[in-house]
């Protein structure tokens, strides 16, 4: 600001005019101005500048003493040699007003100090400022607290994003799990503890109507010295003087409560504070709702897919049973192949082999493929009668409201001696291959019509005999029409996969189907593929004497 030349009231216009000319003057300015001396006493100042140096101390204090922050500037200006800075030079409070001060020099060497009240602007950018951070804070709540979908994890993050930003100290309640509630509480700078309780929710004002999703009791009716010890966490060593207690809404239901607390110490919890807390406890109450929605649906999930998956295969009365299965999308664990191996009573009863593929693939055909699972292992006390088991589960699918069909092989296997004996049929599928000690691979005499298609089902049975070290291997449609090779548009193909098996002679089964897995996923490379399962039943080079139950003869095919 320029330095200003004050004419006082009666001073001339103009040296040779007589007249004399009452004009206006700093004292009749409309804010506060005060003249100091070089040592900081007051040497004059307007009617505003009294009243208000007046009543800073609510109508006490002494009309010539100013506020320390203006004394400490008036220093820094009469000890600084050269203009008078431009724009104020200091800021400060006067009794429940914020001022900005704009010095003039004058002529002998006193300052004037012109006093403009920024109480309106400074609550303005402190308002802004506020609404800023709150911005900022529901935004790292919302990306913070929905990248996880684990709930305990969800309650540990909202806990300390409370207490970090909120309050002093923050406790995330969950409905009750029996007669005990799930309490997670984090206080500022410390990480949050998981804890189970089993405490009245009644012994908390507004707890019991927080936890069923009601409007939350103000602050102003919750005593903090009537919290019972649960509610204040380890760590908080200092005397409750806030508490904000309100619900977490889900979908629907309620999540929880949370229950934020402040020391005596601090200030208590304003308006905008509970209203903001309020909308921290929607976004948490959200974000725990999406996550225990998640863990109830993949528990089902879980639960559902446990029967869809293909069994874990191993040595079963002297014979070895291997298998390997590959979803047609990576994403998926299911689809329209599978295999089940149902083993016999003892050692001398044979044990039933089922591999199938349904048309289609995904979840919906691995829908049909439990379906057919289910009949299968209902009809294991026919097992021995492939063609009756097939004839059944033919007229339970025509019947069903399923359009698909599906194409199986059945096996019937026995330890006999040191060698495995099997029946096998096929039903619309490829035949087994039977790869043998010398590295031949042969086919088994097997075929029939598919199921679930035609009113009835024409099949043929063969018998094979495996001798120690030789294996029978039952596969899907996907490894042999796997789409890729040097172009991308081959078949594998069941001469590639023969000449696969040759090499393969004298091989443990889980060796012979992760092999064919192997090369059918390299000949695809990135292509896509169709579910591809494989199961070989092979007769182990040794076996223990329990296992052994008669004598077999040479291996070879019977119809």
């Amino acid at each position: 600001m320029p330095e200003l030349v004050i004419p006082s009231p009666g001073f001339p216009a103009h040296p040779c005019d007589g007249r004399v000319s009452v004009g206006p003057s700093w004292k009749d300015a409309p804010y506060p101005v005060l003249v100091l001396d070089p040592s900081g006493a007051v040497l004059d100042a307007n009617p505003p500048a009294r009243l208000l140096l007046t009543d800073r101390h609510g109508g006490g204090g002494p009309p010539d003493v100013v506020p320390s922050w203006l004394t400490d500037a008036h220093r820094s200006v009469t000890d600084t040699t050269g203009t008078t800075p431009a724009g104020p030079s200091a800021a400060g409070e006067i009794g429940d007003r914020f001022f900005e001060a704009h010095p003039s020099r004058l002529e002998d060497g006193s300052v004037m100090w012109w006093l403009v009240d920024g109480t309106g602007r400074r609550r303005a950018e402190t308002s802004l400022q506020s609404v800023r951070e709150q911005a900022r804070t529901r935004a790292l709540v919302s990306s913070t607290l929905l990248s996880s979908l684990n709930v305990p994890r969800c309650a540990e993050v909202a806990a300390q994003l409370a207490a970090e930003h909120l309050a002093d100290a923050a406790l995330v309640v969950l409905p009750p799990v029996g007669r005990r509630y799930p309490v997670t509480h984090a206080v500022r700078g410390g990480p949050a503890v998981h804890a189970s309780r089993q405490f009245d929710p009644r012994a908390v004002a507004g707890l019991v109507e927080a936890l069923q999703g009601f409007p939350p009791v103000p602050t102003r009716w919750i005593d903090p010295g009537s919290l019972p010890g649960w509610v204040v966490p380890k760590g908080f060593d200092r005397p409750v003087g806030s508490v904000i207690i309100t619900p977490l809404p889900g979908h629907g239901v309620s999540a929880g409560a949370l229950i934020l607390l402040r020391s005596s110490t601090e200030r208590a919890f304003s308006p905008d504070e509970e209203a903001f807390a309020r909308l921290f406890a929607a976004r948490a109450g959200a974000a725990l709702s999406a996550a225990r929605l998640y863990s109830e649906q993949s528990a089902i999930t879980t639960t559902l897919m446990r029967d869809l998956l293909p069994p874990t295969l191993e040595s079963l009365h002297g014979v070895e049973y291997a298998g390997r299965y590959r979803a047609a999308s990576d994403h998926e664990r299911v689809g329209g192949d599978f295999y089940d191996v149902h083993p016999g009573a003892d050692a001398s009863k044979e044990t039933f082999v089922v591999l199938g593929d349904v048309a289609g693939k995904g979840l919906e055909a691995a829908v049909l493929t439990g379906k057919i699972r289910n009949t299968l292992h209902a009809l294991l006390p026919l097992a021995s009668d492939h063609e009756q088991v097939l004839t059944l589960l033919n007229g339970a699918l025509l019947s069903s409201h399923h359009t698909r069909f599906a194409t199986l092989v059945l096996a019937s296997v026995r330890r006999e001696g040191h060698r495995v004996r099997l029946r096998v049929t096929s039903a619309g599928h490829m035949p087994p291959l039977i790869i043998r000690a010398d590295g031949r691979v042969e086919e088994a005499a097997t075929h029939g019509t598919l199921v679930g298609a035609l009113p009835s089902v024409s099949v043929r049975t063969a018998e094979e005999v495996l001798a120690p070290g030789e294996t029978c291997l039952l596969y899907t449609d996907g490894i042999t029409e796997a789409r890729g090779g040097p172009l991308g548009d081959e078949l594998f193909g069941e001469d590639r996969l023969r000449q696969a098996l040759v090499e393969c002679a004298g091989m443990p089964g889980d060796a012979i189907v992760e092999r064919v897995q192997m090369l059918a996923a390299q000949w695809l490379g990135r292509g896509r593929h169709d579910d591809m399962a494989t199961l070989a039943v092979s007769a182990p080079r040794t076996v223990p004497t329990a296992d052994v139950v008669g004598v077999g003869g040479p291996h070879g095919r019977n119809t």
